[in-house]
């Protein structure tokens, strides 16, 4: 890179890293990480920086009825689709600064980068900024861009309900959103979808590469899992006449890595979540609620251990004990667009930036997207492969690294001049 390039990264640097600084301070968790769940006191805080970031860079800013931010630079081609460029902002409990935000402040830049330089472009600009993609809150994950897209309909949406009994659409409410915006967009409008993510694992890292582009994404499911036994007396009831709903849920658990074992390929099985009822210390438990997320490259992994986990569930209703199993999200494993991976393979090439081809073990909105327009992504690494804890950290570098490339894919996508 020449004397100009280092100059205009170490711009980029300094901005995105006031952007990732301001926003984890939008947490419920201070010093203990970023807690900001969907709708919430932080999200409010953290959606009002970021709408004044978009307006503040000449964007045009509305919400639709999830919440979902978008940021607009309109394009000269009359009801042309939109290059969508973003990721989403809220967090898991106890979490990190860079999961999500570095995607949407990304975007921020770009989109600043755009206005820096007078281009206008063809096809309109939108930086987008999600909720829920987590599924902290609300389960399932992903409904932000699940909504946009039509897979989340107004009636799964209104049956949302968190961990306290409060619904989706009162949440809302409470931080002013307005749930009876439009909410599903026609994938018509949508040109193409780019986002960058921290890669949440070690593999850039120890192989010193500071951009993966990414050319797959891992199938994933989340079922629930309901045990419904008998509460009783911790000192009166004999251990032979107890249907004890935790008991059962934690035999079932420890059995669930060796289903993923059996399967190998790299197939993944976790709980996550466990709530326990009424969860008094001299209570037997009378019902167990957790979850069971399954992630494989291979479909084919994920519906076998699906099968195994419902199996297993099922011999376990016996004895008082009543097992039930709901699937929350199913998502195949997704290819990203080959035009848009090469697209960001030349890029990041011309701008010498060393680079290699990955697939992400996680879930992000991109393969929802997938499904409805060209998508790219890119990882950054993240030091000692964390993620979903306060120690999770990727170089601000990396992150301005990120945006230049995305800059000039834009523009390619965007037909700027």
């Amino acid at each position: 890179m020449n004397a100009k390039t280092d100059r205009n990264l170490a711009a980029i640097q300094a901005k995105v890293e006031s952007h990732i600084d301001t926003l984890s301070t939008f947490t419920a968790t201070p010093g203990k990480g970023t807690t900001r769940l969907t709708y919430s006191h932080e999200d409010s805080k953290a959606r009002q920086y970021l709408k004044a970031k978009m307006k503040e860079y000449g964007l045009q800013v509305r919400e639709d009825g999830f919440g979902n931010i978008f940021g607009k630079m309109e394009g000269t081609l009359k009801d042309a689709p939109s290059v969508l460029i973003g990721s989403h902002f809220d967090s898991v409990p106890n979490g990190g600064s860079y999961d999500g935000p570095a995607g949407v402040v990304a975007g921020l830049e770009v989109a600043a980068l755009f206005a820096e330089k007078g281009l206008t472009p063809k096809y309109s600009l939108e930086v987008i900024a999600l909720v829920e993609e987590e599924g902290s809150r609300f389960g399932g994950g992903l409904m932000g861009s699940r909504g946009i897209v039509g897979l989340l309909d107004e009636e799964g949406f209104n049956a949302l309900i968190d961990k306290d009994g409060i619904h989706a659409v009162d949440a809302m409410k409470s931080i002013g959103l307005d749930p009876s915006l439009p909410k599903k967009r026609d994938p018509k409008t949508m040109k193409a979808y780019l986002e960058l993510h921290i890669e949440q694992g070690p593999i850039l890292e120890e192989k010193g590469i500071p951009i993966g582009v990414v050319e797959a994404i891992v199938g994933l499911t989340q079922l629930e899992v309901t045990v419904k036994g008998q509460a009783g007396h911790a000192g009166t009831t004999p251990m032979d006449r107890r249907a004890d709903a935790l008991v059962t849920a934690a035999k079932m658990i420890a059995q669930f890595p060796e289903l993923a074992g059996s399967e190998g390929e790299g197939t993944v099985v976790t709980t996550g979540r466990l709530n326990v009822f009424p969860n008094g210390a001299n209570v037997i438990p009378d019902k167990t609620v957790f979850t069971v997320d399954i992630r494989s490259g291979k479909e084919e992994r994920v519906l076998n251990v699906i099968e195994k986990v419902k199996e297993l569930a099922v011999s376990y209703s016996s004895n008082g004990m009543e097992i039930s199993v709901e699937q929350l999200l199913y998502i195949q494993p997704k290819e990203m667009n080959k035009e848009i991976v090469s697209l960001l393979k030349k890029t990041t090439n011309e701008l010498e930036i060393q680079n290699c081809p990955i697939n992400s073990g996680a879930g992000h909105d991109a393969m929802v997207f997938s499904d409805f327009t060209d998508v790219g992504m890119l990882f950054i690494p993240s030091k000692d492969g964390l993620s979903h804890c306060p120690e999770e950290w990727s170089d601000s570098r990396h992150i301005a690294n990120a945006v230049q490339i995305l800059f000039e894919a834009t523009k390619t996508l965007t037909e700027a001049e």
